[in-house]
């Protein structure tokens, strides 16, 4: 019996373009119960990155795969197909690595490997949404000799940011003198700029504040205005709005605001023509509005949320989608006299006509650092099998 052991050094989130590193440990327990502990061979081992996509039938017309066709070398358990098995299409993958050859382990003995590769930066993110899935794992294939495939799978998230693919880094340093002994090194220090370059680019699209002032009025009149002062976010932030009703010529009685997500499939891949977009609800707060003459409101965006991205197949778009509910007739401000002396009960009116109506805010909703992800993902950092 041998233990694997797969362990993300830096945790389950990373940009795309990042190195992602991976120790992998194989192990042959010494068991304190055993009397008759041998040792044990592993024939190869070797790991490769996939992206696996997956799509509702219902809801997308996927063009005719390659991998629809069989190959007969796939289907052999003796060829490493990281992929085996999975629902969907493998739309990316990166060049498989062996860790090793002919490794024999003698009874509590164990061999640690390093697995290093470059994320794809023109990948699509990790997405869970309701037309299609983006999902990514690093696949370990171990095999023991005249023995089938045992695949160990590490699943991660990926968060893209629009800009890294086309930035150049400086020229001197691309030409510098390169010493084929610090090329690991080298690779580290690439990755560390790619990830500062990540924070400012992030830092310098979020952290603009400029007043954006919206009036609200429906066909009777003017409502109020609303006041934001960014539209662009990063997953993690707060996004704080204020209502001014008090120069609004039409009573409201109650708002409500929503942060939503909608999810639409480009036309060429659409079951149906003109089906409807899919929306997703993140955050929402409602509120009760009427004699308020400024009010204000916070919804959090989840680390755990996917930020805005678009491919060929699909488009994820952030909004705030706000309600309004009016009245139609003037509502009257009772106010508490000084000198009274007697005990009043004030009730509301039983009915009252309204109108109602619905207002959309576009947003944009930025990827955030991945380590600061990593503490909320739903992926262990560590994954293990035994063979």
């Amino acid at each position: 019996m041998i233990e694997v052991l797969a362990q993300l050094s830096r945790g389950p989130v990373f940009l795309a373009g990042e190195m992602l590193e991976c120790a992998i440990i194989f192990t042959n327990p010494l068991s304190a119960t055993s009397t008759s502990a041998s040792s044990e061979m592993l024939a190869w081992a070797s790991a490769q990155i996939h992206c696996q996509f997956h799509a509702s039938e219902n809801r997308v017309a996927l063009p005719p795969s390659d991998d629809s066709k069989h190959d007969v070398q796939a289907e052999n358990e003796t060829v490493f197909v990281p992929n085996r098995g999975e629902r969907g299409q493998c739309i990316l993958s990166t060049p498989p690595k062996i860790l090793f050859c002919d490794l024999r382990l003698d009874p509590g003995e164990s061999k640690s490997y390093s697995y290093c590769e470059a994320l794809p930066v023109d990948g699509p993110p990790s997405f869970r949404g309701q037309s299609v899935k983006y999902v990514y794992k690093l696949t370990i294939g171990c095999q023991r000799v005249n023995s089938p495939i045992k695949l160990l799978r590490v699943p991660f998230r990926v968060l893209a940011l629009h800009g890294l693919k086309d930035y150049q880094f400086p020229q001197d340093e691309a030409v510098a003198p390169s010493n084929p002994f610090l090329e690991e090194e080298e690779g580290a220090k690439k990755d560390s700029r790619l990830a500062d370059l990540a924070t400012e680019l992030l830092m310098a699209a979020t952290s603009r504040r400029s007043l954006h002032l919206y009036s609200i009025s429906n066909s009777r009149g003017k409502v109020g205005k609303f006041s934001i002062f960014k539209t662009v976010y990063k997953i993690g932030e707060d996004i704080v709005g204020t209502f001014n009703f008090s120069e609004g010529d039409i009573p409201c009685l109650q708002y409500s605001v929503s942060l939503q997500t909608e999810e639409s499939i480009q036309e060429e891949y659409q079951r149906r023509r003109g089906q409807p977009i899919s929306y997703s609800t993140h955050a929402r707060h409602q509120e009760s509005c009427l004699h308020t003459s400024t009010t204000s409101f916070s919804l959090p965006i989840p680390l755990s949320a996917t930020p805005g991205f678009t491919t060929n197949i699909v488009s994820l778009k952030w909004g705030l989608h706000f309600e309004f509910v009016t009245s139609r007739e003037s509502v009257d401000t009772h106010l508490v006299p000084e000198n009274q002396s007697e005990n009043i009960t004030w009730t509301g009116v039983e009915q009252i006509d309204v109108d109602t109506f619905s207002w959309d805010l576009p947003i944009k909703v930025l990827p955030t650092n991945p380590i600061l992800a990593s503490y909320v993902s739903q992926f262990s950092s560590t994954n293990s099998i035994t063979i």
